[in-house]
C-alpha cells in the first residue's frame, strides 16, 4: 500500500511521463528541392511527393522512435537555384541534372566547411538524349553551324546549358560567335513560339513540349554529344551524417517511384500530367517502353566518367571550381537502401540500356483519343492504321516511331521520313535522313505524304 507521500510522488511521476516523451521527441526537418518540369527528376521529386513514398520509408525505430518528421518540397525551374538554397541551408536534398550536379559539388567544396554528397541516380539516357536545341518551327535553321551570329537562349547553369557549351565546342563555335542569353525554360519556350529568339537550348521535356505543341523543331539532340545524360540526388553532408537512415529512406522512395511508373506507364503519365501540367503524350515519350528515360538509382562507373568529362567542359569555359569526385560521390547510402529492399544492387548497377539495341523491333504506336494506345509491328501496318483512323475523322493524340540510327523514340509528326521504294525509315536528324536517302535511292517525304500512300478509296 502506498503512503500519501509515495502515492503523490507516483501520480506526479505518471503525469510527467507524457511530457518527458514529448520533450525527448526530435523534430527532423527534411527539405527537398525538385523540378516538376524536368522529367528525369520525377522519381525523386513529384512522384515521391504526391504518392507519399518518403513518409512510407522514414525510420520509426531506434533513435527515430520519437522522431517528429517535417517533410517539405520546393519546386524550381532548373537545378541552379536548388544549389543556392542548399548552400543557405534551406534545403537538405537536391534533385538535378548532370551539369547542375557537378556545379553543386564544386561550389560546396569551394567553401571552407560545407559539402554535399552525390548519393543516387534517378534516370539516364545512354545516348545523351533529353537535352536539345530547338528553333521556331518555321525557321530556316537546320544545323548547329547555322547558329553563328545568332541569339541562343538557355537556362544558364542547367544541364541544357552544359550540353550547349559542349555542342558549340565540338563544332568549333566559340562563345563570341553567338549571343548567349539566360532564359528560363518557360520564357525560352514562349520566345520560340513567338519567333523572338533564333534558338533555345533546354532540358527534358521542353523540346518535346515544343514539338508536340507545334511551336519548335529540334536541330540538335543531346545524343550528338556522345555523352550519357543523367540525373541524380545530392544531399548536404552534415544532414547525411546525422541522419543516414533518412537518406536511405529517400533512396528507397526513389526506387519505389520507378517501380510504380514501370508497373503501369499509362496510369503514371496520366497522373503526372495532372501533377505537372506536362501533356501525357509528351511524358509517354519518356516513360513508356522504349522511351527516352531509363529509371535507375544506381551509380555506375560510366556516370562518374561522364560527370568528370562534363566538369572538364565547364573548366574550358572557366565556369566551375575544382571538384574532388572521390570525396563527393558515395555509394554507401544507395547500397544500404538496396540491401534493405532485398534488391541486388550489383546486378542493377551492371545493367545498361542502350536504345539502339533495346528498342530494335519495338512496335510503332498510335494514341487514339478515345481508344488509347495501339501498337503496329511494321511501317505498312502503322501507316495503314493512321490513314484509316484519319479517314474516319478520329482524333489522334500522338504517334510514335523510332530513329533508325540511335533507337530513340520520336513523334511521328516530327521525324524526318525517307521513302525508298516501298520502304519507309524515320530519323531524328535531317542530315542522317538525307544521307540514308542518297545511299538507298530514296527521297525525303513528309509524314502526311507517307500516310497518303496508304489511303484507299471507298
Amino acid at each position: 500500500m502506498y503512503s500519501k507521500t509515495s502515492l503523490k510522488a507516483a501520480l506526479l511521476g505518471a503525469a510527467l511521463v507524457p511530457f518527458a516523451s514529448m520533450a525527448s521527441a526530435e523534430k527532423i526537418s527534411i527539405a527537398i528541392g525538385h523540378q516538376s518540369m524536368c522529367t528525369d527528376t520525377y522519381t525523386a521529386g513529384i512522384v515521391v511527393k504526391e504518392l507519399g513514398l518518403l513518409e512510407k520509408h522514414l525510420p520509426t525505430d531506434g533513435k527515430y522512435a520519437e522522431a517528429d518528421y517535417d517533410v517539405s518540397w520546393a519546386d524550381y525551374s532548373s537545378g541552379g537555384p536548388i544549389t543556392n538554397q542548399m548552400m543557405a541551408n534551406k534545403l537538405n536534398f537536391g534533385v538535378m541534372g548532370d551539369y547542375p550536379l557537378i556545379v553543386n559539388g564544386a561550389k560546396f567544396q569551394e567553401t571552407d566547411s560545407l559539402r554535399t554528397l552525390y548519393v543516387a541516380g534517378t534516370g539516364y539516357n545512354l545516348k545523351g538524349s533529353g537535352n536539345a536545341i530547338v528553333v521556331p518551327v518555321d525557321s530556316d535553321i537546320y544545323s548547329i553551324d547555322q547558329l553563328k551570329g545568332k541569339a541562343v537562349s538557355t537556362p544558364v547553369g542547367s544541364a541544357a546549358w552544359g550540353m550547349l557549351l559542349k555542342a558549340m565546342q565540338d563544332n568549333e563555335i566559340p562563345t563570341g560567335d553567338y549571343v548567349l542569353k539566360n532564359q528560363s525554360p518557360a520564357v525560352g519556350a514562349a520566345n520560340i513560339a513567338a519567333g523572338k529568339i533564333d534558338a533555345h537550348s533546354d532540358f527534358c521535356p521542353w523540346s518535346e513540349i515544343m514539338e508536340f505543341r507545334g511551336t519548335g523543331r529540334k536541330i540538335y539532340d543531346g545524343s550528338e554529344t556522345g555523352v550519357p545524360y543523367l540525373h541524380g540526388v545530392v544531399v548536404r553532408q552534415d544532414f547525411a551524417e546525422e541522419y543516414p537512415e533518412v537518406v536511405e529512406a529517400f533512396i528507397k522512395a526513389v526506387y519505389e517511384a520507378g517501380e510504380w511508373i514501370r508497373e503501369d506507364p499509362m496510369r503514371a503519365v496520366s497522373m503526372m500530367e495532372g501533377w505537372t501540367g506536362v501533356e501525357k503524350e509528351v511524358l509517354y515519350l519518356y516513360f513508356s517502353q522504349g522511351g527516352h528515360l531509363t529509371l535507375d538509382p544506381t551509380i555506375k562507373q560510366e556516370w562518374v566518367d561522364a560527370l568528370t568529362f562534363n566538369h572538364g567542359v565547364l573548366v574550358k569555359e572557366k565556369a566551375i571550381p575544382p571538384l574532388d569526385f572521390e570525396a563527393w560521390i558515395t555509394e554507401d547510402y544507395v547500397k544500404a537502401a538496396y540491401a534493405d529492399l532485398g534488391v541486388d544492387y550489383a546486378a542493377e548497377k551492371a545493367s545498361m540500356v542502350d536504345p539502339a539495341e533495346a528498342n530494335k523491333g519495338l512496335p510503332m504506336e498510335i494514341w487514339h483519343s478515345r481508344d488509347g494506345v495501339s501498337t503496329y509491328p511494321d511501317m505498312p501496318a502503322f501507316l495503314t492504321a493512321v490513314a484509316q483512323m484519319q479517314g474516319t475523322g478520329a482524333k489522334l493524340n500522338a504517334t510514335y516511331v523510332y530513329d533508325i540510327e540511335t533507337g530513340l523514340k520520336l513523334f511521328g509528326k516530327t521525324a524526318f521520313w525517307v521513302k525508298s521504294g516501298g520502304d519507309y525509315a524515320t530519323f531524328l536528324r535531317k542530315g542522317e535522313a538525307e544521307a540514308y536517302a542518297a545511299a538507298n535511292g530514296g527521297e525525303l517525304v513528309t509524314f502526311d505524304a507517307a500516310i497518303a500512300d496508304f489511303i484507299t478509296e471507298g
